[in-house]
């Protein structure tokens, strides 16, 4: 008799191998994820910490806008005050004929005029840098947001490639 292999046989042997060997290939590919795995977890806790120290940068400068737009308000508030006061010494000064006070009263009038329309845009500056800040704000958040949920997703495919799956 004739010892030879049957087709069927060297199939079953050949297949048999083929799952060791993708076995060895899978605990290599298992490595190279665990080490992806822990990659990524490091990269997304530096964007955390990172996201952080921007959104509280960010809150402080929102408290220095605000801060800013309530002493220009009351710069404001005070410059149109000055406005009345001069408008009321000038119009005495037309009453009463004296043409010097009242030259003086005009000059006043153009400064504070000056000064409120530097204060309104101070506070249009702070208002536009209060909005661009608070909209800093809530990317920041939202990143944070993302961040964490990939280091989750990522803590998790790490778990699953410890058990070998």
């Amino acid at each position: 008799m004739r010892y030879g292999m049957t087709k069927f046989t060297l199939m079953i042997l050949s297949s048999v191998l083929g799952l060791g060997l993708a076995g060895f290939a899978q605990d290599a590919d298992n490595s190279k994820d665990k080490a992806k795995d822990r990659h990524d977890i490091r990269q997304d806790t530096r964007d955390i910490h990172k996201d952080k120290r921007d959104r509280r940068a960010d809150q402080r400068d929102i408290q220095k806008d605000r801060q800013d737009a309530r002493h220009d308000q009351a710069d404001i508030n005070h410059d149109r005050a000055d406005i009345r006061h001069d408008r009321q010494e000038l119009k005495q000064d037309r009453k009463n004929g004296d043409k010097a006070d009242a030259q003086k009263e005009r000059a006043d009038l153009r400064n504070d005029r000056r000064d409120l329309n530097k204060d309104k845009r101070d506070l249009h500056k702070d208002r536009k840098d209060l909005r661009a800040d608070k909209h800093d704000v809530k990317q920041d958040t939202r990143d944070i947001r993302k961040d964490k949920r990939d280091r989750r997703a990522d803590r998790r495919d790490l778990r699953h490639d410890r058990k070998g799956h």
